[in-house]
């Protein structure tokens, strides 16, 4: 299947029952296919009339208790993020798909590109919390979709679901998981009387993440997108204000473990190691097996997940390589996380393209010689 197809069967597989999207290169067949499947599960599609209104219309949506998604590319990105802010604040689980193309602006709507990267974690103002996927496949479009539900629902944040031109448009094989050996997360639910429901009170549930009542069933509350205490109802006092902020961004410190996703190729004996995700990491992992074939002891380091970084696994090969080679399909964004994240314990070598094409292996092979 195509992989766009791949994310919109996985999003399925994953209990998404709403989708609330506008057409755009080169995400549209995530939209077209679900307009196909979603009735056939009881599920609601709806084309809105522009981005900010489907972002808008699946906030509302995942209120009422449907796994909620939307998917766009990146002038429609942008236009989402001011509500993926209130997301985040208002605790209110959904996942935001960007099939990345060539930017800024219109660009190249029909080229891959991985330019959104610093976006997709700073794109809305103010300190929030966010999970970045990234599938290098389409099988891993389609299990790594269902984990960003999974991680949307049990942590109460907006996952974002990056996939390239070239992932979200190529055809593969797969192997699709047997439904009832995926693992499914829901939301935690409260067991409290509406009457007694405090709808941010985190407390009530692990500490972190408040319970979840659904609009509708009885339970009546406030959402906003200004700081609130525990009620939902707005604040400034600043005890409250702090300690809601804090919290929220506690969120990624606790989930750490849970969500970060990392491949390691060949990595226990490398001298040099390539990190890269997306359609870059498989040109990376055949660059290493022809830099292998020819004496040079590379590895691959391939993150799936993008945000919250993966500082350990890369402090862990900075200790021991004598080079990091970072390739990406933008003027070098997460190089200098892997900078930060190295610790000055190697050298860190960017590695970037920005006319339309993917890297290919021969590109990353050339730096791995003359390194």
């Amino acid at each position: 299947m195509q992989g766009n197809e791949a994310c919109a069967e996985g999003a399925v597989a994953a209990g998404m029952r709403f989708f609330a999207g506008y057409p755009i290169t080169p995400s549209t067949e995530i939209a077209e296919h679900l307009a196909a499947i979603l009735p056939k599960v009881g599920g609601k599609f709806i084309q809105m009339e522009d981005e900010i209104a489907s972002i808008s219309a699946v906030i509302g949506a995942s209120l009422t208790g449907a796994k909620s998604m939307t998917a766009t590319s990146g002038p429609g990105f942008s236009l989402k993020q001011e509500s993926i802010g209130f997301a985040a604040i208002a605790e209110v689980p959904c996942v935001i798909v960007n099939v990345m193309r060539v930017g800024p602006s219109t660009g190249v709507p029909t080229a891959p590109s991985q330019a959104d990267v610093m976006q997709a974690r700073w794109g809305t103002h103010g300190d929030h919390p966010v999970v970045v996927l990234c599938p290098t496949s389409v099988a891993e479009t389609y299990t790594l979709i269902v984990e960003a539900f999974n991680i949307s629902e049990r942590w109460r944040i907006p996952v974002i679901f990056l996939m390239d031109e070239v992932v979200g448009h190529m055809r593969e094989k797969v192997e699709i998981p047997d439904s009832g050996k995926l693992k499914i997360v829901n939301r935690a639910y409260p067991d409290c009387e509406p009457e007694d429901y405090l709808p941010f009170d985190a407390d009530a549930g692990d500490g972190v993440v408040p319970p979840m009542a659904d609009f509708g069933t009885g339970y009546r509350f406030h959402v906003t997108g200004l700081t609130h205490d525990r009620t939902g109802f707005p604040t400034t006092k600043r005890p409250e204000v702090d300690a809601l902020i804090r919290r929220l961004d506690s969120k990624i410190d606790k989930a750490r473990q849970e969500v970060t996703f990392v491949d390691e190729v060949l990595t226990d004996d490398a001298d040099i190691v390539v990190f890269a995700y997306g359609i870059t990491a498989r040109a990376g992992a055949k660059a290493v097996r022809d830099a292998r074939a020819s004496g040079i002891a590379a590895g691959l380091l391939k993150a799936k997940t993008l945000w919250p970084f993966p500082d350990e696994y890369v402090e862990r090969i900075a200790q021991k390589a004598r080079a990091i080679v970072v390739p990406e399909m933008n003027m070098g964004q997460l190089v200098h996380e892997v900078e930060r994240a190295s610790k000055g314990k190697t050298k860190v070598i960017s590695l970037t393209r920005v006319d339309a094409e993917p890297i290919s292996p021969s590109e990353i092979l050339s730096v791995l010689k003359e390194v």
